[in-house]
């Protein structure tokens, strides 16, 4: 079928729906919140980590070598 033949038929046949989604749309914006939420949270479950075993870091700069003495 040629470009002119599908445009013709198209504006003939009027206005249908091509492909209907899934859940309503507002869903899909929930669902990215939620995402995206879980996801910092998991982020801000990683703060302060290199604080929570000082003394093991400061055994093994002892032990190896401070990298800092520059």
């Amino acid at each position: 079928m040629s470009l002119l033949a599908t445009i013709a038929a198209a504006a003939e046949g009027g206005h249908h729906i091509v492909n209907e989604l899934p859940f309503p749309a507002p869903l899909f914006g929930v669902i990215a919140l939620v995402g995206f939420t879980t996801l910092a949270a998991v982020t801000f479950s990683f703060r302060d980590v290199a604080n929570r075993h000082a003394e093991k870091a400061a055994a093994y700069a002892r032990e190896h070598g401070d990298a800092r003495q520059h």
